[in-house]
């Protein structure tokens, strides 16, 4: 099928209240405008330097999405680029964050990365420290925590729909408390192959690549 194919295919099962994020990492602005033109405008990259290459040749109305590990030495090149930055998943990271968008004085709107499958070769905040971090965001004057991402495991359509409910539960927990600069308004979970379980479950927010574009062209993947 074709991109535009695909996307016509997957806006169906998506509620209005529900952001579509076309993943872009190693596409082609070309491949990107066919997207753009079926009526996407939130594009999620993983990395910083392939997001700021584009944002600088494709449209100025979209976008974009910081979905990868956010290094802190690469904070400083995406300042007033980012629509969300989706995975703070640190304190050094929060403190980064805040301190390179002071001095430009902008605000990062953010949500935290948990690790809920406690998987060591995923970034992600474990659980037990989410409160802390969150602690912290509250002292913060230029970033403001939007809700939660996770990726989780690969699993069974069972195992899948565990950690969704998981996550929702998480998060409506968190909807009942008072913070400064916290609100849990995005749930951003659930990509190509189990985005529809992610809906069921509660997710406001979709990240899909492969099931809007095809397999993945790693030979462009910018390291």
């Amino acid at each position: 099928m074709s991109i535009k194919d695909n996307i016509q295919k997957i806006l169906p099962k998506i509620n209005k209240d529900v952001t579509l994020i076309a993943v872009s990492k190693t596409r082609s602005v070309e491949e990107m405008e066919i997207a753009y033109r079926e009526g996407l405008r939130d594009f999620g990259e993983n990395k910083v330097q392939e997001l700021v290459n584009k944002s600088e040749e494709f449209h100025k109305d979209v976008r974009w999405h910081l979905i990868g590990h956010l290094q802190t030495n690469k904070v400083k090149y995406i300042v007033g680029k980012v629509h969300l930055i989706q995975s703070l998943d640190s304190e050094k990271l929060l403190h980064e964050i805040e301190k390179r968008y002071s001095q430009k004085n902008l605000i990062a709107n953010v949500l935290i990365e948990v690790n809920i499958g406690k998987e060591e070769s995923k970034s992600g905040i474990d659980l037990v420290d989410l409160d802390s971090l969150l602690e912290k965001c509250e002292t913060c004057k230029n970033v403001r925590v939007k809700g939660l991402m996770c990726i989780i495991p690969k699993g069974s359509d069972k195992e899948n729909r565990a950690y969704f409910k998981k996550m929702k539960i998480i998060f409506e927990n968190l909807k009942t408390k008072k913070f400064n600069n916290v609100s849990m308004d995005i749930l951003s979970m659930g990509m190509s192959g189990d985005y529809e379980l992610a809906l069921e479950e509660g997710s406001n927010m979709v990240r899909i690549g492969q099931g809007i574009f095809g397999p993945r062209n790693y030979e462009r993947e910018v390291k």
